[in-house]
């Protein structure tokens, strides 16, 4: 499989993931924002995997959401008015960072609980093919999410009834404060997607071009067949599992090891040698992200709190 041409923007989408939740964590920090589960490390398979769908896809994703939001073209400013539980959030602050739902960009849900983005996911497939809706359902969940029933379960009833779900696992090795080698008894996720005559493929979720070629053929195979197939990108989470955590349980040398693999570092080395990119024009796009997300700030900390009249709107019963 040939990696993608590599492509500024790309790297641009990246910068502005990792900008973004940098700044939710300075916010924390300073006790002005609250804590979050970050995905920082892990933006290349965010963004190789967004930039793969099309505009009838859906998406289903987990807690460590922000890198799929943002690469679908989520506004920073209104994300982060979300996390503040300001009336101008997506979900007008109710939803936190946690359960955030942008209808207009076909992100059906986030999920905190661990894998339950995975029981939804097939009835959500479920739903477009028995309405004869185009798209796909692309279903985001961590190799946490992969030790849960929901996760056979889902892939069980794709594979059954032969639903359009493109399984993405972003295998970043830890879930919560415990590494995958203690909760799984071989490398890859993807090992278990046979079991079901599920195809599966394994991508270097650090390279944004081979996690885009990767999706890219995935997402043309469940498009065409109408059939499940589980796409691992292999990554790692270089936070701690929630905002602020010192990650005194991490191995040193592996976390060093990974932040070696930087996702970001690599991919602008990747443009800078292929001339693809100056240094000047990687500066100037740096700049033009930390511009969008100090006015992100701005509109997220101008943006009223919910009033006791916003209570019960949107509220089913």
């Amino acid at each position: 499989m040939n990696a993608t041409p590599s492509n500024p923007r790309l790297l641009e989408q990246m910068l502005l993931v990792r900008a973004y939740e940098e700044a939710i964590v300075a916010g924390s920090a300073a006790g002005q924002v609250p804590g979050t589960c970050t995905s920082v490390g892990q933006e290349a398979a965010a963004v190789g995997v967004v930039n793969a769908l099309s505009a009838d896809d859906l998406i289903l994703t987990n807690h460590r959401s922000a890198g799929h939001l943002l690469a679908r073209g989520a506004d920073p400013g209104r994300l982060l008015a979300e996390v503040m539980g300001r009336r101008d959030g997506y979900c007008g602050g109710r939803s936190g960072s946690l359960h955030i739902s942008v209808k207009e960009l076909g992100v059906v849900l986030t999920s905190t609980i661990v894998g339950a983005e995975l029981s939804l996911a097939t009835g959500v497939a479920l739903s477009r093919t028995m309405l004869g809706q185009p798209g796909i359902v692309a279903c985001f969940f961590g190799d946490g999410a992969a030790c849960e029933g929901s996760f056979h379960e889902s892939l069980n009833l794709a594979a059954l009834w032969k639903l359009p779900v493109l399984y993405v696992c972003e295998n970043n090795h830890w879930q919560a404060f415990v590494h995958r080698r203690e909760a799984i008894g071989h490398e890859h996720v993807a090992d278990w997607a046979a079991g079901y005559r599920i195809v599966a493929r394994t991508v270097d979720g650090n390279d944004v071009d081979a996690v885009l070629a990767a999706a890219s053929e995935a997402a043309a195979r469940v498009r065409e067949s109408g059939q499940p197939f589980l796409l691992e990108t292999y990554t790692y989470r270089t936070r701690g599992h929630f905002e602020p955590d010192d990650q005194g349980y991490v191995d040193a040398a592996e976390l060093a090891a990974w932040r070696a693999r930087d996702p970001i570092a690599r991919y602008r080395e990747r443009l800078l040698d292929a001339g693809m990119l100056t240094a000047a024009e990687a500066d100037e796009l740096a700049a033009r992200v930390t511009s969008r997300i100090a006015a992100a700030r701005a509109f997220a900390d101008a943006s009223p709190y919910p009033s006791a009249a916003d209570l019960a709107s949107g509220v089913y019963a």
